[in-house]
């Protein structure tokens, strides 16, 4: 099976899914029926099969969210090619190294990434540049979107693809060193659309409302394709600036029963007048990841919506986006779940052997979902991935109740005077500071204890914080050896598209004991 059958299904004589039924909406623009996004998928596949497209060749989307980059994602796949879905957000330099990796023989942009891939054109080895913008603004070296509507609707004459034909192929955010490409097949696809419909019973009702950039698996993977599986309707949402009040627009108009909203759109939304019309009346389930949403937050959101249940998921790319997840259950709030069906998850020592019930060790995944490989990334392969199982990277813990804690990433743990110590404990701690809005926190260098904490946090407004108030309340709360023995303050903390904390940008600015010194407020070894 394929994943052409997520549309070609409402077009078979034994459908159970209506082709006039709605499949995708974008925000403030068109709806396509089933029938119309399978047409489209066949046009865009059809043009792609007549300039060359293969099994195998890449075919690069480099867009901000449209209905159209739906289709296209789709109309690749369909070729027995692969796509490549790449961040938007890249500069010239991040994006040199990802196309010379993947080297497209297509590359699809629209109007606000032409400029940044101008200035790599000439250096480029891409077969052919479609551009989807008006003709003014498309360059001499780039052909109109006209010529993929220009394709014939009928399904292509070409074999359908096989169930472990490579898919797709996503970069990683980077948080380590240079992204990695997880390549992704049509069995990785459907399966992990059937384990999310297993999970949470979508059906033909649900309408799930998509607010992330369509170049990372929480805008179309996550909850998406799981609801074109079960032949609901898909409503996407343009990829920057997002606001609450435009989210509240598209759920009132499309009546949306499902929505994805990272923690910070949660937060906004709790920060508008509880008077929220209509629109989240429709609302039975939200769901979150990246960061864990704030007690203050999902107590909040428990008692102004009640009838809605907030899941909070965990995952990765390559070791499937989904693994986990905590459906509500507010008595386990610093979980992250359980595994998803057909999932399994294992927390395994140093010596690559089980660790007993409630000890710490490195999380490994397992399940119809792990990515085949990293692209060109042999060595990187045969470290992550060992047996069918996902080596994560990330530390954590399974209760007596099968339920899996995340402590941090493996690479994150500080070694402090021969004491792990594991920065989400403290900035759960942190966290619980009236004045405290986000924080980070890290090891820097440290002659004595080889390592020393550094908390880099980020004021509430009108907080007047200080240092020694900081460790203060972490003697509370902490042993002494897990106080910080730095305090940075600062404007804000940098973040992936997927709203995860870039900690190797921070401790590659502050691992400089001279940079320590000048920048940041210095706790005196008596504070340890």
């Amino acid at each position: 099976m394929d994943i052409g059958w997520l549309t070609r299904q409402a077009m078979s004589p034994s459908r159970t899914t209506s082709p006039e039924a709605p499949a995708v909406s974008f925000e403030g623009g068109p709806t396509w029926t089933y029938r119309e996004l399978h047409h489209k998928v066949n046009q865009y596949a059809n043009a792609l099969l007549a300039m060359g497209v293969g099994p195998g060749d890449r075919v690069g989307i480099l867009m901000q969210n449209a209905i159209e980059y739906l289709a296209i994602y789709l109309a690749v796949a369909r070729c027995r090619a692969i796509a490549v879905r790449i961040n938007f957000r890249l500069v010239a330099e991040e994006l040199s190294f990802i196309l010379h990796d993947a080297a497209p023989a297509v590359l699809c942009l629209d109007g606000a990434t032409v400029k940044t891939v101008a200035t790599l054109a000439s250096a480029l080895s891409v077969g052919r540049t479609i551009v989807r913008a008006p003709s003014d603004d498309i360059p001499a070296w780039a052909e109109g979107w006209d010529v993929l509507d220009q394709g014939s609707a009928e399904e292509p004459h070409v074999h359908r693809p096989s169930a472990d034909d490579p898919a797709m192929l996503m970069y990683t955010s980077g948080t380590t060193g240079r992204p990695k490409g997880a390549l992704w097949s049509h069995d990785n696809l459907l399966w992990f659309a059937a384990m999310q419909r297993m999970r949470w019973a979508l059906g033909p009702e649900t309408a799930a409302l998509m607010t992330g950039p369509m170049y990372h698996v929480g805008a179309i993977e996550d909850v998406g394709l799981a609801t074109l599986l079960a032949g609901g309707h898909v409503i996407l949402m343009q990829s920057r600036q997002f606001d609450i009040q435009r989210a509240l627009t598209s759920i009132e108009t499309h009546r949306v029963t499902d929505a994805v909203l990272f923690p910070f759109m949660i937060y906004s939304l709790l920060h508008q007048p509880e008077d929220w019309g209509e629109a989240m009346h429709t609302v039975r389930h939200i769901y979150s990841g990246g960061d864990p949403v704030l007690p203050w937050a999902t107590a909040e959101l428990s008692r102004r919506m009640p009838h809605t249940v907030l899941t909070q998921v965990y995952g990765l790319t390559e070791g499937t986006p989904i693994i986990t997840s905590l459906d509500g259950e507010p008595l386990r709030s610093s979980s992250v779940g359980t595994p998803l069906p057909l999932a399994e998850v294992r927390v395994m020592d140093d010596e690559n052997q089980p660790c007993p019930i409630g000890e710490v060790g490195e999380i490994w995944t397992h399940s119809p979902v792990v990515a085949l490989r990293y692209w060109n990334s042999p060595e990187a392969t045969s470290e992550t991935f060992r047996d069918g199982w996902c080596r994560t990277g990330d530390l954590g813990y399974i209760d007596d109740a099968g339920y899996l804690y995340v402590v941090g990433r493996k690479k994150d743990m500080i070694r402090s005077g021969g004491e792990n110590v594991y920065p989400a404990e403290i900035e759960d701690v942190l966290m619980r500071h009236p004045g405290v809005q986000e924080v980070a926190v890290i090891g820097v260098p440290d002659a004595a204890y080889l390592e020393a904490v550094c908390a880099i946090i980020v004021r509430a407004p009108d907080q007047d914080l200080d240092v020694d108030g900081i460790v203060a309340y972490c003697r509370q709360h902490l042993a002494s050896y897990k106080k910080p023995r730095h305090v940075l303050f600062v404007a804000e903390l940098p973040r992936t598209p997927s709203g995860k904390v870039q900690k190797q940008l921070l401790r590659e600015r502050w691992q400089d004991p001279q940079t320590m010194r000048v920048s940041s407020e210095r706790l005196d070894p008596g504070h340890r």
